[in-house]
């Protein structure tokens, strides 16, 4: 498998050098960035081990996470959400820019993961309308290749958005919660592992998360992780 995909990055940059798309300099390292661009993407690096929120070391529990643990048992999320990570998943997710995604999901399938691997990757589902809307599910897309890197099976049709709900982006912590409760469910008769992992492309407050975990657990799964690509920083632990 590493020698065909040497073999299919050769022929790439061969025929359609590698370009990058942020700064337009040639790109390298089979990505579509240059060495420059690459160095200043936000490794999360030092964060809570509950819930991925960057912070200045890296420590197991969080003050938040102490207070009200969240409904999962450990976070991934190699990157944190900002300059320049956050110029492409923009672009990725509401620009429809297949390179750039392509870009971020190399990305992830080249980071170490930080957790247990646990049987069964689900991603975060989109309302069939919002899909209609996107034409892709950008959770979906990052699973299928970080799946296939890690050897664990990838189930887009186990859980599902039973309503669909106003877009998160614009809502604060408490409304965002609101907004997504009883907002998924699990397809009936599904055969769910012991130890699942939910994917998202970018975790904020992890209300959408929660609210899949708690349906997970209310199912029977025994544990339930999550990972993004990406983890907001708390406003409190935002460089000004």
């Amino acid at each position: 498998m590493d020698a065909l995909f040497r073999t299919v990055q050769g022929l790439h940059a061969w025929l359609l050098p590698w370009r990058c798309l942020l700064c337009g300099d040639a790109g390298g390292d089979g990505l579509d960035l240059c060495a420059a661009c690459a160095a200043e993407l936000p490794r999360n690096t030092s964060c809570c081990a509950r819930c991925a929120l960057p912070l200045p070391g890296a420590v197991a529990l969080c003050g938040a996470c102490q207070r009200k643990p969240p409904p999962w048992q450990a976070a991934w999320a190699p990157f944190r959400y900002g300059w320049p990570l956050d110029r492409l998943e923009a672009r990725y997710k509401f620009g429809r820019d297949l390179a750039a995604g392509r870009t971020l999901s190399e990305l992830w399938r080249r980071a170490a993961p930080a957790v247990a691997l646990p049987a069964l990757i689900l991603p975060v589902p989109l309302h069939r309308a919002r899909l209609r809307q996107r034409g892709y599910n950008q959770a979906l897309e990052l699973a299928r290749p970080l799946g296939r890197a890690l050897e664990i099976p990838v189930r887009h049709d186990l859980l599902l958005r039973a309503r669909a709900t106003a877009a998160q982006t614009e809502l604060d912590a408490a409304a965002r919660r609101r907004n997504v409760r009883g907002a998924f469910a699990v397809c009936k008769g599904a055969a769910l592992p012991s130890h699942v992992a939910l994917l998202d492309d970018v975790m904020t407050t992890g209300a959408t998360l929660a609210e899949c975990a708690r349906m997970l657990k209310r199912e029977g799964v025994a544990r339930v992780d999550v990972w993004a690509l990406a983890r907001a920083p708390s406003p409190r632990h935002r460089p000004s």
